[in-house]
């Protein structure tokens, strides 16, 4: 792939495992669009890394909003890959303490972001991926975002564990489908990571929640996501494939 000559969408761009992966995209000389929420950091991040790199603000639901981000991609160079880290999580049990029924509103939206969101961007970005001229074999790469909760979801975690799974299951079809493109699909499925929403915690919970992991025993570095993505847009045998970045952990019920 001839990077400076290529774009990228990352989604949920503005922070942890997506800035991470914004930052070694820009580090490879892409030109890198930022796909995250209007409240997100991504005009700043935008600002701070120059002019490789727009902010454009979308929900991933949002079919307007992906195409806008899509479009801002191809006016700088063609897009060649789609790094897909945006969701949310939302705790939610079958049936709550007090004996009443889960929330079905707050399963759906949890589904809807995570997994209605990752087919949405998936679709537009492989439809402007496929008017490419193949370089190296490929028109283009999209690089999915799981969790190892697509295997072991934690109690509480029945929404997101689902649609987690729901991008699993997603990826080898995809694969399959968008192969008459030459357009490769994979995901990867992190275990803990130090993003954002970890750094709220405690820092014993943290330290506890690092320890769990069997080697190396400590929380994954968002870099080291990038690190992989970086892999998997250069190899081009990584297809339809999702691939464990974890430490070997294997979570717990709770």
């Amino acid at each position: 792939m001839d990077n400076e000559k290529s774009s990228a969408i990352v989604t949920g761009g503005a922070s942890g495992l997506g800035l991470a992966t914004v930052r070694r995209l820009v580090g490879q000389g892409m030109h890198v669009v930022i796909a995250d929420l209007p409240a997100s950091d991504g005009a700043r991040v935008a600002d701070e890394l120059g002019n490789q790199v727009r902010f454009v603000p979308a929900d991933v639901t949002n079919e307007a909003q992906i195409q806008e981000a899509v479009a801002t991609a191809t006016s700088r160079a063609p897009l060649r890959a789609l790094v897909h880290c945006a969701g949310r999580g939302g705790a939610l049990r079958v049936i709550d303490r007090e004996g009443n029924p889960g929330s079905q509103a707050l399963y759906e939206e949890v589904v809807r972001v995570n997994l209605f969101g990752t087919f949405n961007t998936l679709r537009l970005a492989a439809a402007a991926m496929a008017k490419n001229e193949p370089r190296d074999g490929d028109r283009g790469v999209c690089v999915l975002t799981s969790s190892v909760a697509a295997w072991e979801g934690q109690v509480g975690q029945i929404p997101y564990a689902s649609a987690k799974a729901g991008i699993v299951g997603m990826t080898l079809v995809a694969a399959r489908d968008l192969a008459q493109h030459a357009i490769r699909v994979m995901t990867i499925a992190p275990g803990i990571f130090d993003t954002p929403l970890l750094a709220r915690l405690p820092e014993n919970v943290r330290a506890s929640l690092g320890a769990a992991v069997p080697h190396p025993p400590r929380l994954g570095q968002p870099d080291e996501f990038a690190r992989l993505v970086l892999q998997i847009l250069d190899n081009p045998m990584l297809n339809g494939e999702t691939i464990r970045l974890d430490g070997a952990i294997r979570m717990q019920p709770r």
